[in-house]
C-alpha cells in the first residue's frame, strides 16, 4: 500500500497545484501507454463510459463491476502514473467499490450523484472518504453531479446553479477533493461556481465544439479538466475516416505514428 499511498499523495498534490490538472481520459492499456508517454501528463483518468464500449455494453452500470475493474487493472499495471476510476453512482455500494478500486491501486475516482437527495448524495461520498481512510491513502474522490445533465428542458439557470453550489459545498464539507459538473460550461456560471466554493475546487469536462479552452478554465480557478468519453470519440473518428479513405481507393494517413 506504500506505493498507493504516494501515487494518493500526487494526485492530491496536483489537484491543489495552481496549474489546472488535465486529464484525457483512457480506457484500456494502450490508450493508458499512449497519453502517459505525452509530455506533462501527470496522472490518468479512466472513462467508464468508454470501457463499457470497448466491451460492447452501453453506460450506467451496464457492465458488471468485476469486468469494469478488469480493465481498470490492467491500466493500474500499464503506467507509472496516479490513476483515477470512474466508477459512476458506486455499483450500489459507494464505499465498498472504492476500496475494491483501491485494491487494485487505483487512489482517486469518480462518483456521480445521479441527482439523489442531497442527503443521499452526500452519504455516498462520506461512504468513499471513510473507504480511502480505511485504506490508509489520501483517496483523491471527484465528486459529482448531474444537476445540469438531468435539467429539464426550461429550467431556471439561476435554480440550477444555486443547487450546484448547494451540493458542491455539501459534497467538499463531506471530505470531496474536488466537485464535477459536467455541462458546466458558460464562462460567467463557471465564474459564479468558482466564486461560491473557491479556486481550485471544480472540476469540468472538455466537450468538443464547445465551452472554454483548458487555458481559459485554468484562468477562472478550475482545478482539473477531464474528457469523459470525448478521447475515446477522437480515436474512433480516425479510425472511421481512415477506414473511409481506404474503401474510397485511398491510403492510410501518411502521419500515422507506432504507438503501439
Amino acid at each position: 500500500m506504500t506505493d498507493a499511498s504516494a501515487r494518493a499523495r500526487t494526485l492530491k498534490h496536483l489537484h491543489a497545484a495552481p496549474e489546472i490538472l488535465v486529464l484525457p481520459n483512457v480506457w484500456d492499456a494502450v490508450s493508458a501507454q499512449v497519453v502517459a508517454a505525452v509530455p506533462g501528463v501527470r496522472a490518468l483518468a479512466t472513462a467508464s463510459h468508454s470501457i463499457a464500449a470497448t466491451f460492447g455494453y452501453a453506460d450506467g452500470e451496464v457492465i458488471s463491476l468485476d469486468l469494469h475493474l478488469s480493465m481498470v487493472e490492467r491500466i493500474v499495471d500499464a503506467v507509472d502514473l496516479p490513476v483515477t476510476m470512474d466508477f459512476e453512482a458506486g455499483y450500489g455500494h459507494p464505499g465498498r467499490t472504492a476500496r475494491r478500486a483501491m485494491d487494485i491501486g487505483v487512489v482517486g475516482g469518480n462518483l456521480e450523484d445521479k441527482v439523489a437527495p442531497l442527503a443521499e448524495a452526500v452519504a455516498a461520498v462520506e461512504a468513499v472518504v471513510a473507504a480511502g481512510q480505511a485504506a490508509g491513502i489520501d483517496f483523491c474522490l471527484n465528486a459529482r453531479t448531474d444537476v445540469m445533465i438531468k435539467a429539464p428542458a426550461g429550467a431556471d439557470a439561476a435554480d440550477l446553479l444555486a443547487e450546484v453550489i448547494r451540493r458542491g459545498r455539501a459534497f467538499l464539507d463531506a471530505g470531496a477533493t474536488s466537485f464535477f459538473v459536467p455541462r458546466l460550461i458558460e464562462p460567467a456560471a463557471i465564474e459564479e461556481v468558482v466564486g461560491a466554493l473557491g479556486r481550485g475546487k471544480l472540476s469540468l469536462i472538455a466537450v468538443p465544439g464547445m465551452g472554454p479552452s483548458v487555458k481559459e478554465m485554468e484562468s477562472l480557478g478550475v482545478c482539473r479538466v477531464s474528457t469523459g468519453p470525448f478521447t475515446q470519440r477522437v480515436a474512433l473518428t480516425a479510425l472511421q475516416d481512415a477506414a473511409a479513405e481506404l474503401v474510397a481507393g485511398g491510403v492510410l494517413p501518411p502521419g500515422t505514428r507506432a504507438l503501439n
